[in-house]
């Protein structure tokens, strides 16, 4: 598993889906300044990473729940992801959306998961891990049971970590924040000066500044 975790990590960095910069941070949707952006949507435009990730994913989640019934995709970022994973497995597949949708049915689920479900979400990437809790939530207001959570990558801030712990709820992803961080500099992409700056913010991202 190590060493899936520095492959990927070193992917994610070649293909730019993550990028580092200390000098001239990114803004985040929330308002934190971050020297780091991660978009997992430009795997997707990759063919040999996407595959790479859906069968990194799909092996985790034959390792660690192999009672899976279900495979759920939290919308919209991990929604191919899941797709992917659940074509290579087939199971069935459903995505769970932020909010009801506006009309219609007023769905949260998108799909047919039936009561007692046993099922694994996929999620992209883990941040606070609040929008991916919320979709643990969904599907247990459903009647359907939550395994785990598997991700292709997490910052590791503590203040997710303590957050699925107290939702009960298993998480374990392909790549994390600390094996990126190795992998940047062992490339060259980041400068050794540069490490403490980066491991920093990890420690109080809303508080950090350049």
């Amino acid at each position: 598993m190590v060493q899936t975790e520095k492959i990927i990590a070193r992917r994610l960095l070649d293909i730019k889906a993550v990028q580092l910069n200390t000098a001239q941070p990114y803004t985040w949707a929330s308002g934190w300044k971050s020297p780091i952006y991660c978009d997992n949507r430009k795997i997707l435009s990759y063919p040999d990473t996407r595959k790479l990730i859906y069968e990194s994913l799909q092996r985790l989640i034959e390792e660690k729940f192999q009672t899976v019934d279900v495979i759920a995709g939290v919308a919209t970022g991990a929604i191919a992801h899941g797709v992917l994973v659940a074509e290579a497995m087939q199971k069935p597949f459903v995505y769970v959306r932020s909010a009801p949708k506006s009309h219609g049915l007023e769905n949260v689920i998108e799909g047919v998961l039936p009561p007692n479900a046993r099922v694994v979400v996929v999620e992209d990437l883990i941040s606070t891990g609040g929008s991916s809790l919320q979709a643990v939530e969904a599907i247990r207001k459903a009647d359907a049971e939550v395994l785990g959570l598997t991700a292709i990558f997490s910052y590791n801030f503590a203040a997710a970590r303590r957050s699925f712990e107290n939702a009960d709820c298993v998480l374990y992803t392909l790549t994390n924040y600390t094996t990126l961080l190795e992998e940047a500099l062992q490339c060259g992409y980041i400068k050794p000066s540069e490490v403490e700056t980066l491991a920093r913010w990890r420690e109080m991202p809303d508080k950090w500044q350049r």
